[in-house]
């Protein structure tokens, strides 16, 4: 296994990572944002006030791209494993 193999397998995997982490992270800023916004507005400082909207905008998020974000690390990872007697060998 040569040094461009090696580096093209972490490159496929920060890609795959970050593909799937960007929803449930952009959801999750994106709702904070609005919380921090109606803070500031409102005067509200409580700190626990932006942690209930954040966890139910992940389970949401994760509820509805779940199967899809599933679906593609299975998808790397039979990639990966199907890449093993070739970089080996």
């Amino acid at each position: 296994m040569d040094a461009q193999q090696v580096l093209t397998a972490g490159q496929n995997g920060l890609t795959v990572l970050l593909m799937v982490a960007a929803p449930v992270l952009l959801v999750i800023l994106a709702v904070g944002l609005v919380v921090s916004i109606f803070q500031a507005a409102t005067q509200i400082n409580e700190a626990t006030l932006s942690f209930v909207p954040k966890i139910v905008a992940a389970a949401t998020v994760l509820g509805v791209a779940g199967p899809w974000m599933v679906t593609t690390l299975v998808e790397y990872l039979q990639r990966v494993l199907q890449s093993i007697p070739s970089a080996v060998g």
